[in-house]
């Protein structure tokens, strides 16, 4: 992992393809703050975007954005999230934006539809490529092959998932190593990528609006009979969402019943959830307002993700001072300290952990206190003045 610069003193212009924009998901969420990032300091910044509408270009200043409607051909990846195969009839398109917008370089965020194309026209054009990993993709895929994993022998099954998380890991690293820096969210991540795609990885993590998502959002008294454990995110089969109905299982079990599960989100796994939980209330997408007070009327936050490459929902818990346990694998034990700001734990501790700090009213003050405090240390524009810097590190004419 490789140590950041400072922020250039003539920064470079910027042609940005994300994944999603527009979507209720991490890569989404991050990309709608780097482009507020780049209008609030007047960068020159053009964002090329899916979108619902037919192709238009819109300038504000040095702030381009160009929306591009997906076909016929597309498909679903998630409900809110789908790939385009005819993406590339576009091209003409951005081509023409982009020698009008004359950039520096193009910045990825995966290997979407808008992604290959953005490596596509970069290549064309002859300008340095950065790229961004967001999603563990390698993981994502043994996850989800347990439709068929599922009807072989346990020892088998474990062992085919893993050659499906290391075939698309080297595929995922080939793709990566096509750009000259790349960033990712967490230490571990950058040293995988550094190891498999031969490129130096800088850090690119998450901030936290901590005037939208903050404790004095909270409508509910400090201490009820019911405590909320909350939880936001894609009810899908590799955020583990499965284990939250084990948690429910076990403290009932235990003799705790004054406790209610807040389920934010949507995937196809909440009709499962439904059928297995009693003691819960599940919203939907929440946005703005509403996500801020729901986050703050939570008692805790319980994420048992393993994929999550960072944890934007957690650090949001954080900062709206709700303790969050987390478990060993993955981005969000980047992001809470264990034993200060929630806990960090396996599986089978989840239940445990919970209880223990709902039964010590002292103990969850202060997890709260220290939850706010570290959320104030993480802002976006420190976030995005790394990725600036970094991009030093390209072969810029600027």
């Amino acid at each position: 992992m490789s140590n950041l610069l400072k922020m250039p003193a003539t920064p470079p212009r910027v042609a940005y393809f994300p994944d999603s924009f527009h979507e209720v998901n991490g890569v989404a969420h991050t990309s709608r703050h780097f482009q507020a990032f780049a209008k609030r300091h007047d960068l020159p910044f053009l964002c090329v975007r899916a979108g619902e509408r037919t192709p238009q270009l819109q300038i504000e200043g040095n702030l381009w954005t160009l929306e591009l409607p997906r076909g016929i051909l597309s498909f679903a990846l998630e409900k809110d999230l789908r790939f385009d195969p005819g993406f590339f009839r576009h091209i003409p398109f951005i081509t023409e934006t982009l020698e009008r917008f004359r950039p520096d370089l193009v910045h990825i965020t995966g290997p979407s539809d808008n992604g290959i194309l953005g490596l596509s026209v970069a290549k064309d054009l002859g300008l340095p490529l950065a790229a961004s990993w967001h999603t563990n993709v390698h993981e994502y895929a043994a996850r989800r092959s347990n439709w068929f994993t599922k009807f072989l022998p346990p020892e088998t099954a474990v062992a085919t998932e893993h050659q499906i998380e290391d075939a698309a890991m080297a595929i995922a690293a080939k793709f990566y190593s096509i750009a000259e820096v790349l960033y990712a969210p967490n230490p571990e991540l950058c040293a995988l990528l550094e190891r498999t795609a031969h490129r130096n990885c800088y850090l690119m993590p998450r901030g936290v609006d901590t005037e939208l998502f903050s404790p004095a959002h909270r409508l509910r008294k400090p201490v009820e009979e019911v405590q909320y454990l909350g939880f936001v995110g894609r009810l899908s089969v590799e955020k583990n969402v499965t284990q939250l109905a084990v948690i429910h299982d076990e403290l009932l079990a235990r003799g705790i019943h004054n406790f209610k599960f807040l389920i934010i989100g949507h995937g196809n796994e909440e009709e499962w959830l439904r059928a297995h939980m009693t003691q819960v209330e599940f919203t939907g997408v929440l946005k703005g307002a509403a996500l801020s007070e729901a986050y703050a009327n939570m008692d805790l936050f319980v994420f048992p993700s393993h994929t999550d490459t960072f944890g934007n929902v957690v650090l949001e818990a954080l900062a709206s001072g709700v303790p969050a346990i987390v478990n060993h694998d993955g981005g969000p034990k980047t992001i809470v300290k264990d034993g200060l700001t929630g806990r960090i734990v396996d599986d089978s501790e989840f239940t445990g952990a919970i209880a223990d700090i709902l039964t010590n009213p002292a103990r969850h003050d202060s997890m709260r206190i220290a939850a706010r405090e570290y959320s104030l240390t993480m802002s976006w524009d420190s976030v995005f003045e790394g990725v600036y810097s970094a991009y030093q590190e390209l072969p810029l004419t600027c």
